[in-house]
């Protein structure tokens, strides 16, 4: 078994696809599949069933799925380690990050770092907070650039590198922007746009109301930022933004309530060797 095959074998899995597989993987369809047939002829038993457009694991393909993982890991933190041994900074980097992160945090250490780095080969993908989370425990990523968790996993180290100092916002014509000043019992009884449900960002806010023994009046949930500030301004209701996305188009509510502030940083597991690629990256941004 090789290396690619089996990262054929975990993107089809993953996918349920071999074409979403392929693009996941930034190969053609034919490519994924031979990749596939190679790995079947070599183990002699079939990994997928693909019935019409439907792929999914045979018994097989079940078994194999966690040590493939294993396999992955391994390979790639013995390369890490040999990679460190020799002091150099290269190889491949593997991150994630989320989408306010990625627009306005990451660019300029980002660049930074390539400029530094030309011979690290970066792999990013975007995701939200808490699938990033999640994939670092399944060793998805080396890094993760998040909202990070209040209450972390033990497996999970976490390092905060910005304070995202949040602010309750309306639009300029809302009753709550008109006011001189406005705490959150008043803020309860209007209607609120916030990120979903379970997620880290809403679950720091609802304590804070909570905290006060208050209900929020939820009447939309999004996880895009961009979104709910549209909604804002268009005077749907209130909500808490990052100051980084505050514009003309809102206005900042004065409360009198203790500021609330998020922690955005990076997350890795603690079983996995950060190679030197991922440590000059974590230098970098701390020191940006």
């Amino acid at each position: 078994m090789d290396s690619l095959a089996l990262k054929a074998f975990m993107a089809v899995a993953e996918q349920g696809s071999f074409s979403r597989a392929a693009d996941k993987l930034f190969l053609t369809q034919p490519a994924v599949s031979k990749r596939i047939v190679k790995l079947e002829g070599q183990l002699k038993t079939r990994l997928f069933d693909r019935i019409g457009r439907n792929v999914s694991l045979t018994v097989a393909g079940q078994h194999l799925l966690p040590k493939a993982k294993v396999i992955l890991e391994a390979m790639e933190d013995t390369a890490d380690e040999l990679t460190n041994l020799s002091g150099r900074v290269g190889g491949q980097l593997r991150i994630a990050t989320s989408h306010h992160i990625s627009l306005h945090r990451l660019p300029a250490p980002l660049r930074r770092f390539i400029e530094l780095y030309p011979q690290v080969e970066l792999d990013i993908q975007f995701a939200e907070s808490e699938v990033i989370y999640e994939g670092l425990l399944q060793g998805h990523w080396q890094l993760g650039l998040i909202t990070l968790n209040p209450e972390p996993h033990p497996q999970l180290e976490q390092q905060a590198i910005w304070q995202d100092k949040m602010q309750f916002v309306a639009a300029p014509d809302h009753t709550l922007s008109q006011q001189t000043s406005v705490d959150l019992s008043q803020l309860s009884s209007f209607p609120a746009l916030l990120s979903k449900t379970n997620t880290f960002t809403r679950g720091i806010v609802e304590e804070s109301f909570a905290h006060q023994q208050l209900a929020l009046k939820v009447a939309m949930s999004t996880n895009n930022l961009d979104t709910i500030r549209m909604m804002v301004s268009i005077g749907m209701g209130w909500s808490i933004l990052p100051e980084t996305l505050i514009n003309q188009d809102i206005k900042v509510i004065n409360t009198v309530s203790k500021p609330i502030i998020r922690q955005l940083g990076c997350a890795w597991h603690q079983q996995r060797s950060l190679s030197n690629a991922a440590k000059a990256f974590l230098e970098l941004l701390h020191n940006t």
